[in-house]
């Protein structure tokens, strides 16, 4: 697996504010078309802890008022491919263009964020499944995606993008919150000078992770930085891109067994009885579902941290930051 990297903490650990853009009625905001808000208990009481919220409305910033006549997406063109968004009950309005333009402007001036949480079922920011109805009257179909989310998703696309319920499924917000950790560190990556040393650095401390989401792009992204001869601008491009579309595949319990496993057998000579005993117990329990994710995690990586080992050492997986803890614990 290699030898520890050398990438310095504020790269393996950033401390600073992750900033997660949000849609600011899932703070609490009263910007919903009647007044109203959408506070997400979870976001606001366990992941504001660790990341720093910067609340969009987009409806409000392109101008429409508190209350205002509410949005739908209504199907257009001869096929119903194309999506408009049409004011319910105000006649004449449209403000599609609006939505887009401030999505693409939006995606520019929050350059530094490394993650949104988005309102579902909202026309400019549901990102699944969102009703789309038809000019000729009938029922709603849920296929459609908000404008303003589209056009961000669009201008970002490494960006670790989630809807609020979603975050209720465990697997889901593990692996939300793994990706945007994830995306600050390769921020600070660049901050501090992409090289092609540290490309393969970056990828090295990352190798337990990737491998809990799949063999395959693990080993496809080992291939890609073993190509230190390509430019280093187009290598880091398609490194990043791979990289987030790894992460983005749900970490499934067996998967993420046989990686505690695989640390457990590097540590195996240096554990003695009882904590082997212990080690495999932990396991069992967490690939049964008895315990949560956070529990080998830590008795894993205290071992580790002990016990210096040349394999281990630097593994972002057996060092989570903060916000990856407390998901991974349950809370």
């Amino acid at each position: 697996m290699g030898l520890p990297s050398p990438l310095p903490p504020s790269v393996l650990r950033p401390d600073g504010p992750i900033r997660v853009g949000i849609s600011s009625c899932l703070l609490g905001e009263p910007v919903r078309w009647d007044g109203n808000h959408k506070r997400d208990a979870f976001i606001v009481g366990t992941l504001a802890r660790d990341f720093t919220f910067v609340p969009v409305c987009p409806e409000v910033a392109i101008g429409l008022g508190v209350p205002r006549p509410p949005l739908q997406l209504v199907a257009s063109g001869p096929s119903g491919r194309g999506l408009r968004a049409i004011g319910v009950a105000a006649d004449g309005l449209d403000v599609t263009e609006r939505l887009a333009a401030f999505g693409r402007s939006a995606a520019a001036e929050l350059e530094d964020i490394s993650g949104y949480l988005l309102k579902s079922d909202s026309p400019s920011c549901g990102m699944t499944r969102v009703k789309v109805y038809r000019r000729g009257g009938g029922r709603p179909v849920r296929r459609g995606v908000g404008i303003y989310a589209l056009a961000l998703l669009a201008a970002r696309p490494e960006l670790p993008v989630e809807e609020e319920w979603r975050l209720a499924v465990v697997a889901l917000r593990e692996g939300f919150v793994e990706c945007v950790v994830a995306l600050r560190r390769w921020q600070m990556l660049e901050r501090l000078g992409l090289t092609h040393g540290r490309l393969a650095a970056f990828h090295a401390a990352h190798r337990l992770s990737l491998l809990a989401h799949g063999k395959g792009r693990s080993e496809a992204l080992e291939r890609l930085v073993a190509q230190p001869g390509r430019p280093l601008e187009a290598l880091a491009g398609r490194y990043l891109r791979e990289f987030m579309a790894a992460l983005r595949r749900p970490g499934t319990l067996a998967r993420h067994a046989g990686v505690l496993a695989t640390v457990a057998a590097q540590l195996e000579g240096v554990l003695d009885g009882r904590e082997r005993a212990e080690v495999a117990g932990v396991i069992a329990a967490y690939r049964q579902g008895r315990v949560p994710l956070g529990v080998p995690l830590a008795l894993l990586g205290g071992h580790g941290r002990r016990r210096p080992h040349p394999i281990l050492d630097g593994q972002v997986y057996l060092n989570p930051h903060p916000a990856e803890q407390a998901v991974r614990e349950g809370a």
